[in-house]
Parts: C-alpha cells; sequence; structure tokens
C-alpha cells in the first residue's frame, strides 16, 4: 500500500513541477496532459485494487462466486449504496472495503451453499470526482485515487493555458441552497508562508474554476 501512494504522489508531483516549468508551451503542455490523464487512469486503477481502498456510490464493482456464475455479477453502486444480487438482494456496498463487502456476501451466502468463495473486484472508481473548468488546457470531469490539492487538480489538467488570469475560483457544496465560493490568487497557492496557504484540499463534488 505504501508503495502505491509513493507512486501515486511521486506522478502528481510531477505534473505539478512541469506546470510550473512550461507556461508558453501550450503543445507541450497539451501532450504533457494527456499523459498525466492516462497516468491518473493508471493510479486509479492501482489505488482500485488496494484492499483498503473503500467502495463508493457509482464505482463499479465485479463480483465472483465459486461455482455460481448466477449470482456473479459486475454491478454499480447504487445513489443509497446499495447493490442488488440474486438470492442475497440488497447488500450494502458503499462506505466498505472490497474484503468486508466480500465477508458480508460470504455470510449471506451460507444459507444457500455450504462452501463459499467470493471475490470482489473494483472496477471503476467513480465515486471521488470533482470539475475543473475554465482556463486550463484539459477542462473536465476528473476523478481522484486520493487526496488531491488545488493545484494538483490544475497539474492533473494540464496546467494554465495561455489565456489564464491565474486567478481560481473553488465551488463547494455546503449543504445549503447556496455554494460556497472560495477565491484564490496562484500567489497563495506557491507562496511560502503558511500563514497565506490557500492550497486546499478538494473534497468530492468540488469545481475549480480558473479565470
Amino acid at each position: 500500500m505504501k508503495s502505491t501512494v509513493l507512486k501515486n504522489i511521486f506522478t502528481i508531483t510531477a505534473a505539478v513541477l512541469f506546470v510550473l516549468s512550461v507556461q508558453g508551451q501550450p503543445a507541450g503542455a497539451a501532450e504533457k496532459a494527456g499523459k498525466a490523464e492516462k497516468d491518473a487512469k493508471a493510479a486509479a486503477k492501482a489505488v482500485a485494487q488496494s484492499p483498503d481502498y473503500v467502495i463508493g456510490i457509482e464505482d463499479v464493482i465485479e463480483i465472483s462466486v465459486w461455482k455460481n456464475p448466477d449470482i456473479s455479477k459486475t454491478v454499480m453502486v447504487r445513489p443509497d449504496g446499495m447493490i442488488s444480487l440474486p438470492l442475497v438482494g440488497d447488500i450494502k456496498a458503499a462506505g466498505l472495503t472490497p474484503l468486508q463487502l466480500r465477508d458480508t456476501l460470504n455470510e449471506a451466502l451460507k444459507e444457500y451453499q455450504e462452501t463459499v468463495v467470493t471475490s470482489v473486484i473494483v472496477q471503476e472508481i467513480n465515486s471521488y470526482r470533482i470539475f475543473i473548468l475554465g482556463e486550463v488546457m484539459s477542462p473536465g470531469t476528473y476523478t481522484m485515487t486520493r487526496r488531491m490539492s488545488v493545484i494538483q487538480a490544475i497539474a492533473l489538467a494540464g496546467g494554465f493555458n495561455p489565456f489564464s488570469s491565474r486567478k481560481i475560483i473553488l465551488v463547494r457544496e455546503n449543504g445549503s441552497n447556496m455554494a460556497e465560493k472560495i477565491y484564490i490568487r496562484f500567489d497563495d497557492i506557491v507562496d511560502t508562508d503558511a500563514r497565506r496557504d490557500k492550497n486546499l484540499i478538494l473534497k468530492p463534488g468540488d469545481t475549480v474554476f480558473v479565470q
């Protein structure tokens, strides 16, 4: 697990360094952005295979039950956090690790067969999405595979494009009818003074709008 995390950190850190060093080279930035996206997908796959990964809503999981193909399914976690399988019905999946879900399924299936051998594999991580819009090289929806800061998110989207003023608005749902807007200057992100640090850690559903 530690080696996987370190690899992911290295990938994202390298992308950040690229953003800081290739301003004014949009063609090269676009190429690097594509590579960063591929690296992020590879990191997501590695994290999904970790036994410590916590399953979330809209994640796609593959469930295989030995000698029982009728129950073996690939399913998406519903908005209520549940999945449905033949015989066992609705089972809570969100908030569990793949191993915990496997144990839950094994216990539920003991009623129907004496020997139960089940595997749970996360095929797609869809539960930790952020939106990066505005003056970046590759705006769009991204799936985070680990804790990510504002500058790391911008790096994931290929960095600032030549038209950017490097002003950032972080839009975050706060449980009320009005979303919270946090205004950030790029200089505040890279400032070495911790008291002015605005390199916030993102939450699922956050929107980073770059002006």
